[in-house]
């Protein structure tokens, strides 16, 4: 049985948000990567993901498909967060955003934050082809191509397989 979480729209809507309130340029290619990194993360360090976002393991890295929809402004999940649009828009590969107001971080606990902050600075203070490279590791190899398994995202240790036991048993009953 693969671990597999509850995709937590809340969050990914407000990281996308607080992402474009930086003012720094987000592309795509960052904000992806950084929800990746700190999924990761998190998930290593507390046993669980932030986002719980399915994965594809694409040529250019990890990419959480929903978060992505999301990013691109698809109906559904405007639906699902019951806004009516998004405080950004898609220009090229860039993410803009195009309406004032703070991001509502409350649906997140303090480590889940913390790991985020730290996957959007470790994701944006990397080029592309750093960013690519240190996305492609087991995870994203044993993927090939396909859905990556969070099991492949547990780093190497002692209690690995211990931990990944836990998080099969557990996934399907957590609430992001």
């Amino acid at each position: 049985m693969d671990a597999s979480y509850r995709f937590s729209t809340e969050k990914a809507f407000e990281a996308i948000h607080w992402m474009v309130s930086r003012g720094v340029a987000v592309d795509l290619h960052t904000a992806l990567k950084a929800c990746y990194f700190a999924d990761k993360s998190h998930l290593n360090q507390h046993l669980q993901p932030i986002f719980g976002a399915t994965y594809k393991a694409m040529k250019y890295g990890p990419v959480p498909i929903e978060i992505y929809e999301m990013m691109k402004g698809e109906g559904l999940w405007l639906w699902e967060v019951q806004r009516p649009e998004t405080p950004w828009r898609m220009n090229g590969y860039k993410l803009q955003r195009i309406a004032n107001g703070e991001p509502d971080m409350g649906s997140f606990a303090q480590s889940e934050i913390e790991h985020f902050e730290r996957g959007f600075h470790t994701s944006i203070g990397m080029n592309f082809t750093a960013r690519t490279a240190a996305t492609h590791g087991r995870d994203w190899q044993a993927a090939n191509g396909g859905i990556m398994r969070y099991e492949d995202m547990i780093d190497d240790g002692p209690d690995r397989d211990e931990i990944i036991r836990t998080i099969q048993e557990t996934s399907a009953h957590i609430k992001l």
